[in-house]
C-alpha cells in the first residue's frame, strides 16, 4: 500500500522510509507542511504518518486543514510532543491515532494496521472477498486451499483491490497504490504484477474489464 510520510528529520525519515518499504509498502517522502498537503490533495495514499514539527508551519494546521476541506485519509500523528494535552489536541482535530517518538517500527506498524481496519471496517488483520484472504500482517493469500507470501508489490496490489470488491480500478489507480514517487514504472507494469498473482491463486481471481481496468469479485 502506498503511504505519505511527511517528517522533517532526514536521519528520521530515511530510516522510516526504509522500514516501511522492508514491511512492503510504497512510501512517499514529504519535508514540509507545504508538500505534504499537495501530495494529499493528489490523493492515492492509504494513510498519512504526520509528524507535528514541521519547519513551515505545525502539523496540527495542516491536519486543520486536510479535515476542515473534508478529506478523510486515515492519518497517524509521530511525534516527540508526549503532553496529554498535545494528543488530545491532535485526535481532537482528526487524527485518528497518536503515537510518541521513539517508538518500535513494530508498534507502528500494528498503530497503522488498527487504523486501516477502523477506516475499512474490518474487525481483524484480514481481508478477502469470499474467495480470495490476505494477511495484511504476514501478506499471505490464500485462495482454493492454496497459500502464497505474496512480494511487496503483489500484496500491494491485490491488497487495493480487495478494500472494494466489485469495484473496477483503472491502471493509473493501481500505479499509484503501488508505486512511489521516483519510481520507474513500465507501461506493463501492472499487467505484470497481476500474471504473477494469477500464477499463484488462480488465472480468474483478478478480472479485466476491456479498457477499463480490473477487479475482483464480490
Amino acid at each position: 500500500m502506498r503511504i505519505l510520510l511527511i517528517e522533517d528529520d532526514p536521519m528520521i525519515g530515511a530510516s522510516l522510509s526504509r522500514a516501511l518499504r522492508d514491511n512492503g509498502m510504497s512510501v512517499d517522502w514529504a519535508r514540509d507542511s507545504l508538500e505534504g498537503d499537495l501530495a494529499i490533495k493528489a490523493g492515492g495514499y492509504a494513510l498519512v504518518l504526520l509528524d507535528l514539527g514541521l519547519p513551515d508551519r505545525p502539523g496540527t494546521a495542516l491536519l486543520a486543514d486536510v479535515r476542515r476541506r473534508g478529506d478523510k485519509t486515515p492519518l497517524l500523528i509521530i511525534t516527540a510532543r508526549e503532553g496529554t494535552q498535545d494528543r488530545i489536541a491532535g485526535l481532537d482535530l482528526g487524527a485518528d491515532d497518536y503515537l510518541v517518538k521513539p517508538f518500535d517500527i513494530s508498534e507502528l506498524m500494528a498503530r497503522m494496521r488498527a487504523v486501516l481496519r477502523r477506516q475499512s471496517g474490518h474487525a481483524t488483520s484480514t481481508i478477502g472477498n469470499g474467495r480470495v484472504t490476505l494477511d495484511l500482517i504476514s501478506h499471505e493469500a490464500s485462495c482454493n486451499g492454496a497459500s502464497h507470501v505474496l512480494p511487496p508489490r503483489e500484496f500491494t496490489l491485490m491488497a487495493t483491490l480487495l478494500e472494494r470488491p466489485g469495484a473496477i480500478l483503472s491502471r493509473a489507480q493501481l500505479e499509484d497504490r503501488v508505486y512511489g514517487w521516483g519510481d520507474e514504472v513500465e507501461s506493463n507494469a501492472i499487467e505484470v504484477l497481476i500474471h504473477a498473482i494469477r500464477k499463484k491463486l488462480g488465472k480468474d481471481v483478478i478480472r479485466n474489464v476491456r479498457g477499463a481496468g480490473w477487479l475482483v469479485d464480490r
